[in-house]
């Protein structure tokens, strides 16, 4: 499931034709690097697959002021269900993707244990402190946001939590992951 491909299309489709500038302001109006996975810079990129796949095309170029000349981009036939596809499975797949912190903690280094809890703690550190710019950010733009936004980023704050509430228990458990650690013995 590409979230990129499906604010695209999804954009255009609610919108009309715009150009890749516009659709890069308009991901920037709605936050969305805050709820998705989707950055302004990818947005060119991939405006130009969907443009090669023809599942959007070129209406028209149109220059404006002293603005560079730019293309104006509208959801063909085959975009269309590309779309109504990508709308299905946003809302049926479930995504939870492994993290790779849970294969190192699994994979420690035996020379590294009495450093341990101070990368833990940073990282909880780290997921606090973005808790905290994620709820302002939040609280700032919420009287902007339709009741699906809302849920949308109630969901992430969620998810966000529960990685902190995580991590808290991993803290209380270091003692005795390093006391594991240290007594395993040699496999060979």
């Amino acid at each position: 499931m590409s979230s990129i491909r499906l604010f695209i299309l999804g954009s255009l489709d609610e919108r009309g034709p715009m150009h890749g500038h516009a659709l890069r302001l308009l991901a920037e109006e709605e936050h969305v690097d805050m709820w998705t996975d989707i950055t302004g810079g990818a947005i060119y990129g991939a405006i130009k697959r969907l443009d090669a796949e023809g599942l959007i095309e070129e209406l028209r170029t149109e220059r404006l002021g002293n603005y560079p000349e730019r293309q104006v981009y509208r959801v063909t036939v085959a975009g269309e269900t590309a779309l109504a596809d990508l709308r299905r499975k946003g809302l049926t797949e479930l995504v939870m993707k492994p993290d790779p912190f849970d294969l190192a903690l699994t994979r420690l280094d035996p020379a590294t244990l009495d450093g341990l809890e101070t990368v833990i703690a940073g990282r909880l550190e780290r997921l606090r402190s973005g808790l905290i710019r994620f709820s302002e950010h939040y609280e700032r733009v919420e009287g902007y946001l339709t009741t699906a936004e809302r849920m949308s980023m109630r969901h992430q704050r969620m998810r966000k939590e529960t990685e902190i509430s995580w991590h808290q228990e991993l803290m209380s458990a270091l003692p005795d992951i390093i006391d594991d650690e240290r007594n395993r013995k040699d496999p060979r």
